[in-house]
């Protein structure tokens, strides 16, 4: 990637309170393609993984276990996991839906896996086929028989902040099924805004009514979309909580298959220069990690979103693609 000068640092200025680190959840690999319509190739997928690790990142989620009718892209799971050398040190999540998904994930030899349960009903019928209730009745042999296994599992609730079909989302609903979640045995919370619609005082609330369930914010994740441009403000809200994971997707990639609404992850890059304006330590080399995501962006024929890549990459650099 070229330069047409020294490259423009954010001041760093430190808020009282923050986190002194910040450990970043990067979700591209699975969450950021598996809605692309175009079949990323396994070579491509596992390239990715190697030069985000080589950008500094640590935690990787790698693919899922869905079944191949529902989500096409990401057919290819045990495939990948093959053929990807997973670094000592870096842990590679994947989603597993069900048993037969976790099935699969210990023959390929997963460490840590992840479950993926909705706070509200109607969400829960569209996207498991279950109802809020049933859902709990799915996923607890699959947390039990991981954790049994020897396997970390990470629980996602989706629709925390909003849902399409339902509209706002009730706090202490959201907090209740993720207590649920976590005492299966779940060692993580991700708290998702599926469709991008909280702001930073619905975080709050929220993380709140974590709080009140004993959830506290070490137990705790955030995973937010940008669909109107509050992710950030979002996570800082997060921040000041004393939440420490944040899950982010290199270059702003993905989106939810299910949730028509919903656009774009929380760009890894963007996260990356807010924190270390704040002197927030996270490990990630920010030019690495800009120009992996161009290079994937040249394989997916699109401009990354990231306002962080396009600020830092000359448009000769961008590729041949409509702004």
């Amino acid at each position: 990637m070229s330069q047409t000068g020294p490259r423009a640092l954010p001041m760093t200025v430190a808020e009282p309170g923050l986190p002194e680190r910040v450990e970043i959840y990067e979700v591209g690999p699975r969450d950021g393609l598996q809605n692309e319509s175009a079949v990323v190739p396994v070579a491509v997928k596992a390239e990715f993984l190697d030069r985000l690790a080589d950008a500094g990142l640590r935690t990787l989620e790698a693919t899922s276990f869905v079944h191949p009718k529902w989500v096409p892209q990401l057919a290819d799971a045990a495939e990948l996991l093959d053929v990807l050398t997973r670094r000592d040190g870096l842990d590679y999540p994947v989603l597993v839906p069900n048993e037969r998904g976790l099935d699969r994930a210990l023959e390929a030899g997963v460490t840590h896996a992840a479950v993926f349960a909705s706070a509200t009903e109607t969400f829960a019928q569209r996207n498991l086929n279950r109802s809020l209730d049933e859902q709990f009745a799915m996923f607890e042999p699959v947390v039990t028989r991981a954790v049994e296994n020897g396997l970390r599992v990470r629980a996602y609730v989706s629709m925390v902040f909003g849902d399409p079909w339902e509209g706002g989302v009730d706090p202490a609903q959201a907090a209740a099924v993720g207590e649920r979640l976590m005492a299966m045995g779940c060692d993580q919370l991700s708290l998702g805004d599926t469709i991008g619609v909280a702001t930073p005082g619905h975080v709050g609330a929220v993380l709140d009514a974590c709080g009140a369930l004993g959830l506290g914010p070490e137990t705790l994740a955030v995973h937010f979309h940008d669909t109107y441009g509050q992710a950030l403000s979002n996570t800082l809200a997060a921040l000041r909580h004393g939440v420490t994971t944040v899950d982010a997707s290199a270059g702003g990639l993905g989106g939810c298959p299910y949730a028509g609404s919903a656009t774009g992850n929380l760009a890894t890059e963007d996260l990356v220069w807010m924190l270390d304006g704040l002197g927030i330590a996270h490990g990630v080399d920010l030019d690495a990690l800009v120009a992996t995501s161009v290079w994937m962006a040249g394989h997916l024929g699109r401009p990354s979103p990231s306002r962080v890549v396009r600020a830092l990459t000359p448009a000769a650099d961008r590729g041949p693609y409509p702004e």
